[in-house]
């Protein structure tokens, strides 16, 4: 099921200021107890019959339809009504869900605005940079000559010529992007209306969430770009362009500027996408990144190398297969020091060989001693501190530990 990419919904400013960002809890819903509204009908509606469609001429005479609708809706926040369409379609078609979730992320995601006469599109973007550290990941208020710098090289090296670029000053971590799609949506005008006016956007940072330590975490650069319809809107869209490219020169001049927003961490770029599929792409590379920055976490703090590790790999479900978690500490002893969750993503299941993929990740690190545990886990947590708890070498739920000296430096993998 399509979702944006953080949990509860985030209240985003008007036009006129800076933005505030403050976590609300999010209403319970009832699925199909609810009284299904007619926008929510006829939202399911036009889903199903582009699901259904023969041609590219019914095709694009529906995604008109659909699209105008989610537009009104994203306009009047109208957040429950799109989420029960979502959740009456998973239940029943999982094919329009498919439909309707495309049509969303591309109307949150991107607009047309005017500016002098002229239109416009506007596409809102991230950048993600996955990090870790034994110490705290910044996250927070950019450097407006930071910003400056970071703005010109991505105009340079990610975006298609012309393209007019705008950021957040803001280096936002997952729990601290916008939580809905209504809000998201505000955000891409917000961004899009900065860009046309050559200006990056400011984020009031007094409302902000908090931001959950963890050993290896996300941040993320958001902005928009504002194009001429019918331009390239990303550098390797042209003809002499290519997206390894343009990675390899983000990472190059961008590093003296990214250097110093994650002092004492050490990180990666990942490819500047449109916002949804830079994400996505986060949520997916960020699981190995973590089990790489994990194993070099005990051998940096505790001198405890590759060959030495045991790791224990167990399947945990709840009404499914939900993640693998895997419990690392001394091959001559039982105890976990540390632990990383491995959710699976989008269409995994008990079919997909993840198991088999951090087998193999665990030996690229050098790690030697894998138990690969086949037990139907259930989703527990510490009672006390909620942190996951990890499967040992006896196939017991436990609390990682690191060893008394070094327990003040204690994080869990998310």
């Amino acid at each position: 099921m399509a979702k944006s990419p953080a949990g509860n919904p985030v209240s985003l400013g008007t036009m006129a200021g800076p933005i505030s960002l403050d976590t609300a809890m999010k209403r319970t819903r009832f699925g199909s107890r609810e009284r299904i509204s007619r926008d929510a009908a006829e939202l399911q509606r036009l889903a199903i019959a582009l699901s259904e469609s023969g041609s590219k001429l019914e095709d694009g005479f529906l995604e008109a339809q659909l699209g105008s609708l989610v537009e009104k809706m994203l306009q009047n926040g109208a957040e429950d009504d799109l989420n029960t369409a979502f959740d009456h379609l998973f239940e029943t078609n999982l094919r329009a869900h498919e439909e309707l979730a495309d049509m969303v992320e591309t109307c949150v995601e991107s607009t047309r605005l005017s500016a002098n006469g002229k239109d416009f599109d506007i596409l809102l973007f991230a950048s993600p940079l996955l990090a870790w550290s034994r110490f705290s990941i910044p996250s927070g208020k950019l450097p407006t000559s930071a910003m400056e710098a970071l703005n010109v090289q991505l105009g340079a090296h990610m975006f298609g010529k012309g393209a007019k670029v705008a950021l957040a000053d803001y280096l936002f971590s997952p729990d601290q992007l916008p939580r809905s799609y209504c809000d998201t949506w505000r955000l891409t005008n917000e961004l899009g209306a900065a860009a046309l006016s050559g200006k990056n956007m400011r984020v009031d940072a007094s409302l902000m969430p908090e931001t959950n330590p963890f050993l290896s975490d996300v941040r993320y650069l958001v902005g928009a770009i504002a194009i001429v319809p019918g331009h390239p809107p990303f550098r390797w869209n042209e003809a002499d362009g290519s997206k390894e490219t343009a990675l390899k020169e983000w990472i190059r001049q961008g590093s003296p500027n990214l250097d110093p927003l994650l002092a004492g961490c050490a990180w990666q770029a990942l490819l500047t996408d449109a916002y949804h599929t830079a994400c996505r792409t986060a949520d997916r590379e960020s699981r190995p990144y973590s089990l790489k920055a994990s194993i070099a976490f005990l051998q940096v703090l505790l001198g405890l190398m590759p060959a030495d590790i045991r790791a224990v790999v167990g399947p945990f479900h709840d009404q499914k297969l939900e993640e693998y978690r895997i419990g690392l500490g001394p091959r001559n002893k039982e105890d976990v020091f540390h632990g990383i969750v491995w959710p699976l993503l989008g269409p995994e299941d008990e079919n997909t060989e993840t198991s088999e993929q951090i087998e193999s990740l665990l030996h690229e690190c050098g790690v030697k001693d894998i138990l690969l545990l086949d037990h139907h886990f259930p989703m527990e947590y510490c009672d006390d501190c909620g942190a996951p708890l990890y499967p040992d070498a006896n196939g017991e739920l436990v609390h990682a530990e690191m060893p008394e000296q070094t327990s003040n430096h204690s994080q869990v993998l998310h």
